[in-house]
């Protein structure tokens, strides 16, 4: 194993380095997207192919990412050229971290302008705005902050703001210190507010609904997006899981070694739980409404969440807390975005931290002004039916992610030596290992491939 320290520093413990991996998969897409996919696909049914895609895709390929960066002891991009030179393989290998590097900060731009919505609504269910809206005053509402250039670009650079913040103070002072407190509070929140919506929702049918299988309700459209939405989930191919490995200790205080495939399990696990929990949050208030449908879209949170909420008992402070615990969730996946870039240049130019935060921070943010004028002024001007949002949010989540998590399983599955392999995940043990490896040499390369393939054909075919 690679016992070297990099420069950018060390988790202090394993638990903070599954709080912060964790958090850097829980995000707007466990409180926002799996819930209303969910509601879209049937329910129980995607939820259990959900959950075979996370063994299938997700673990595995989680364990080799981690693993890349334990081995190289740096960031994405100087961790995969020290990894291809010790397996005498090219240096495009490379363009792995790279890929990474870049997608993370794209996405940032956008997904800034995304959680910004969050803490609009946290600022109007604090004001009592949202208390007995109609559907009517709801949609309009939402279209509205929407239209606002002003305020969408307020809240983004309110939100950036604070993402850096946490990122200049480093991977102890400020990671790890952030972690800490943002996980066991999101996950406090969410059992406070599950239990809200057990009391006052329809908890039966909501539970019904998410555990129940039918198998007449599987969809092959349904199967495609539970394995697309199983590999994004958990962050990778963006880099951030790497970065996040290469300042995971070997070992414990206590010298015992630190399992790879237990930790990427119960980081797996974690993010699966937050996500079922949302599901507990919102389906309940929404089936105790019935003009509200489980299936209502990427409206469900923003729209149809604060009608189903109505007359509700301490309505006013279930969305207080609901949409504080959405920009949680959002916090704990930015800070991770652009923690490989800023990791790679200050191995490279030995720059302070704190001006590097700001330099890209600026940069970000510029960018995320093409989003925010997407929903507004610039909405009709398209390339290829794409508007400036959904352009990235293409790129990024359909091309270089997938290719990324893809490139990874075949380095790690063909490329890399196998001694290497093995010494850096020696703590599983025989039979893990040979599942795991079958299941990253094989079956997620081909599963990532279909999925890379399908959404791209979709696109065209559209």
């Amino acid at each position: 194993m690679n016992n070297k320290q990099g420069i950018n520093g060390q988790w202090d413990s394993r638990w903070v380095f599954i709080l912060a991996a964790a958090g850097s998969a829980v995000g707007l897409g466990n409180i926002w997207k799996f819930p209303y996919i969910t509601g879209e696909h049937g329910g129980a049914a995607f939820v259990l192919i959900y959950l075979v895609c996370i063994l299938l895709i997700g673990i595995p390929i989680m364990v080799a990412e981690v693993m890349l960066g334990r081995r190289g002891r740096m960031s994405p991009i100087n961790a995969m050229a020290f990894l291809a030179r010790e397996s005498k393989a090219s240096v495009w290998w490379t363009s792995i971290g790279w890929s990474g590097v870049l997608a993370g900060l794209l996405i940032l731009s956008f997904y800034s302008v995304i959680a910004g919505w969050s803490l609009h609504y946290f600022m109007l269910s604090l004001t009592g705005e949202l208390q007995h809206i109609d559907a009517q005053g709801s949609s309009a509402l939402f279209d509205g902050l929407l239209s606002d250039v002003g305020v969408l670009t307020a809240w983004h650079s309110l939100f950036l703001l604070i993402v850096l913040g946490i990122v200049a103070g480093g991977v102890i002072k400020g990671l790890g210190v952030a972690v800490r407190y943002l996980m066991p509070l999101l996950l406090l929140l969410l059992l406070a507010l599950a239990a809200y919506s057990a009391l006052e929702g329809n908890f039966g049918e909501a539970a019904r609904f998410l555990f129940q299988f039918n198998l007449q309700s599987v969809s092959w459209d349904g199967v495609l997006v539970a394995l697309g939405h199983a590999f994004f989930t958990l962050s990778l191919g963006m880099g951030a899981i790497m970065a996040y490995g290469a300042y995971l200790p070997d070992s414990m205080p206590n010298q015992q070694p630190i399992s790879l495939g237990k930790t990427v399990v119960i980081i797996a696990a974690l993010d699966t739980a937050v996500a079922l929990l949302a599901g507990l949050v919102i389906f309940p208030i929404v089936f105790a409404n019935p003009a509200i449908s489980p299936g209502d879209g990427p409206g469900l949170l923003f729209v149809s969440l604060p009608v189903a909420l109505g007359g509700l008992p301490f309505s006013g402070l279930f969305a207080t807390a609901f949409f504080f615990l959405v920009f949680i969730a959002a916090l704990s996946s930015a800070i991770s975005l652009i923690e490989p870039t800023v990791a790679w240049l200050v191995e490279e130019k030995g720059w302070s931290r704190r001006w590097l935060v700001s330099v890209l921070g600026a940069a970000v943010w510029l960018l995320g002004l093409g989003t925010v004028v997407s929903f507004n002024i610039a909405a009709d001007i398209t390339v290829l039916g794409f508007t400036f949002f959904s352009l990235l949010d293409f790129i990024t989540t359909n091309l270089m992610l997938p290719l990324g998590g893809l490139f990874i399983a075949i380095f790690v599955g063909w490329i890399m030596q196998r001694t290497l392999v093995i010494d850096e995940v020696g703590t599983l043990d025989r039979g893990l290992y040979r599942w795991w490896y079958l299941m990253l040499k094989y079956v997620s390369p081909l599963l990532l491939g279909y999925v890379f393939v399908m959404a791209l054909a979709d696109k065209i075919g559209a």
